[in-house]
């Protein structure tokens, strides 16, 4: 039989497809998502369960002119299979090719590129605002959010505001009882409530058969009796706490059956004011590993089945990442220490934490997707002598800014923050990559800035930070860890930085993990004949003024290396420390040596794997030495000018 996928270049042919048609395309394009999973890490399980949604989204609407917005976004490969790009489907998360999340640059059906999760609501009200503002009243706007992400703060103040403006949204929430492990909450406990009301469930079936049986039934008659059915289903419990906001609620509807999806999206689309639909659907539907196993198939590594779709091997990687010496610590110091708790804002698979929630469940605080509450959270048991530490990935972080700013700097509290996924983190590309955190949090009084060289160093800080009465940040990258034992290492001390090798040639200063890479460009340049000292920077801020600033006026040149944001950086709080210390000091005759600054430029990184865009930015180690190599003067590799003519 031929495969109906391959045939579809835009979702207006889906419209003329059988249920039966459908529910084979659904069944290929689960085939197409294992193709991938089995070749390269990627979001499986969450776009496993939304297949028959999208389908049924895209028969509905016509998003050519609607609007259509998916919450976070790593479920958008069934959108994207549909939307024209099933030829590059198996590009997908590879350098290059089609984004593991939503780009308006590869389609129009992509109205945003988004990452994190929450703010699909507020989007989708504001373009329905903004179409009604400009007189385009024909168009419907509509968000697609899963139950791990509806508890986020946003949703609520987009809900509040919908039930006031009235204007046609449609909230569709996906719910799976999972983030990317099991949602946690009262919201939780709430929705699992309407999932599981026997009594509502079959007063629900028995209304629908009857709508089923009435003859000739029209879109009124049926929105007329289904009107019946919700009032009574909300006095009961479902829909009471959407319909206090002024939000209309239908559901709960059977996320896998074609039939039913497209038979509720046809009553709703034309409704007027905000609506959610509650649709329940499975994580890793239509593939038995995954929906055993649904918090391991969220992104598992490349695995390969057999004709039974059993999972037959698991490429994992045997490194060890730096991911997992902070967990081991983190549980260490919980052990030492019965001050110590930990926070995480529905991560705790991300940042590995499952031994510590088991260890220490009492002390173990998954907030769900909700790092604005976290960061005060963490701060009110610091204010009564916790010693909290939030476990967080650096790009989410951000979504808690002001909390930083008041609730933690503001108070000179001693909150640890351990900053996952640092810098470049592959394949996720530019909603995940932790580029901007130095340039964040050095601008905030009271706040103690460390980028570990190596694992030696992420050990020590974590026991530094717990001793330390204020603030503390430590930034790490989603990398395989390095130790630099060999050379003569220094503990950690409060604003102190560890000068490594020492050359006369130059400097290199290196700020986090990229260390290794700057260790070896010294090593390559040294065979070559020139002598390139290295300082492994350990603080941001403080910076290490006394070291570092000796180092770089002996120095005839000067590369700080920082896999971070250039703009207000690592590299930028050297230049400020420079240019003070020439500001204070007018004696000073010799002028300031050249410094050039290695990082992430002021763009967006696109996608791709860590090595392959740290090599393209300059900053592995052929990168950093080729800079070398030019502030000294020569373009090509050879041997120094005072080499050359001891050879002739």
């Amino acid at each position: 039989m031929e495969e109906i996928l391959p045939s579809i270049l835009s979702p207006r042919q889906l419209a003329g497809l059988s249920i039966d048609q459908l529910e084979r395309l659904a069944a290929e394009m689960r085939r197409a998502l294992c193709e991938v999973a089995t070749t390269r890490t990627a979001h499986f399980a969450s776009n496993l369960g939304v297949v028959e949604l999208c389908l049924a989204l895209h028969r509905v609407f016509d998003f050519s002119h609607d609007r259509l917005i998916w919450d976070t976004g790593h479920q958008i490969y069934p959108h994207k299979l549909v939307t024209g790009r099933f030829a590059r489907f198996g590009t997908i998360r590879t350098k290059g090719g089609l984004m593991g999340y939503p780009n308006p640059e590869e389609s129009p059906y992509d109205l945003f590129m988004t990452g994190h999760a929450g703010s699909s609501v507020s989007t989708a009200l504001g373009l329905a605002s903004g179409d009604g503002l400009r007189g385009q009243h024909d168009r419907r706007s509509v968000a697609v959010i899963g139950d791990g992400a509806f508890p986020s703060g946003i949703v609520f103040e987009a809900l509040n505001n919908a039930g006031f403006l009235k204007d046609r949204l449609l909230v569709i929430l996906n719910d799976n009882k999972m983030s990317i492990c099991p949602r946690v909450g009262a919201l939780a406990e709430y929705l699992d409530m309407v999932r599981t009301n026997s009594w509502y469930r079959g007063f629900k079936q028995e209304m629908g058969d009857l709508i089923k049986g009435v003859p000739m039934v029209g879109g009124q008659v049926e929105r007329m009796l289904s009107n019946v059915k919700d009032s009574i289903k909300t006095t009961l419990h479902g829909g009471a706490l959407f319909e206090a906001m002024g939000v209309r609620y239908f559901g709960p509807v059977d996320g896998h059956s074609l039939p039913q999806l497209i038979r509720y999206l046809e009553l709703v689309k034309d409704e007027k004011g905000p609506v959610l639909l509650h649709v329940l659907t499975e994580k890793g539907h239509g593939f038995k590993p995954a929906e055993a196993d649904p918090v391991f198939f969220h992104t598992p590594a490349p695995f390969e089945c057999d004709s039974d779709d059993c999972v037959v091997s698991v490429r994992k990687s045997s490194t060890r990442a730096y991911t997992d010496v902070a967990s081991d610590s983190i549980l260490r110091s919980m052990e030492r220490d019965d001050r110590v708790t930990v926070i995480t804002a529905a991560m705790c698979q991300g940042n590995k934490l499952e031994k510590v929630r088991e260890a220490f469940p009492k002390r173990f605080f998954d907030v769900g997707i909700c790092e604005s509450h976290a960061v005060a959270f963490a701060a009110g048991q610091a204010k009564v002598g916790c010693r909290p530490i939030v476990d967080i990935y650096s790009t989410f972080l951000q979504r808690s800014y002001d909390q930083i700013f008041q609730e933690v700097c503001l108070q000179n509290l001693p909150v640890v923050f351990m900053l996952d996924r640092a810098g470049l983190t592959g394949p996720d590309g530019p909603t995940h990559h932790g580029c901007f955190d130095l340039g964040y949090l050095r601008v905030f009084p009271n706040m103690t800035v460390l980028a570990p060289g190596d694992e030696t160093d992420l050990l020590a800080m974590l026991d530094w930070a717990l001793a330390h009465d204020g603030p503390v940040a430590i930034r790490y990258p989603k990398a395989g860890v390095e130790r630099h034992d060999h050379l003569p290492r220094m503990p950690i001390e409060r604003c102190r930085a560890e000068r490594l090798v020492r050359g006369d040639d130059g400097l290199i200063i290196a700020c986090g993990t990229l260390l290794g890479a700057a260790l070896e460009a010294s090593v390559r340049l040294r065979e070559e004949g020139l002598e390139v000292g290295v300082i492994n920077a350990r603080f941001v801020k403080p910076l290490d003024g006394a070291t570092l600033l000796e180092a770089i006026e002996a120095a005839p040149w000067v590369v700080t290396v920082e896999e971070a944001s250039l703009p207000a950086g690592f590299g930028s709080a050297v230049f400020e420390a420079v240019a003070d210390v020439r500001a204070t000091q007018p004696t000073l005759s010799t002028p300031a040596p050249p410094i050039e600054r290695l990082g992430i430029p002021d763009r967006f990184i696109e996608h791709g794997e860590r090595g392959e865009l740290l090599a393209d930015l300059g900053l592995d180690a052929s990168g950093i030495a080729a800079c070398c190599r030019k502030l000294a003067g020569r373009s090509t590799r050879g041997p120094s000018a005072a080499a050359a003519a001891e050879i002739a």
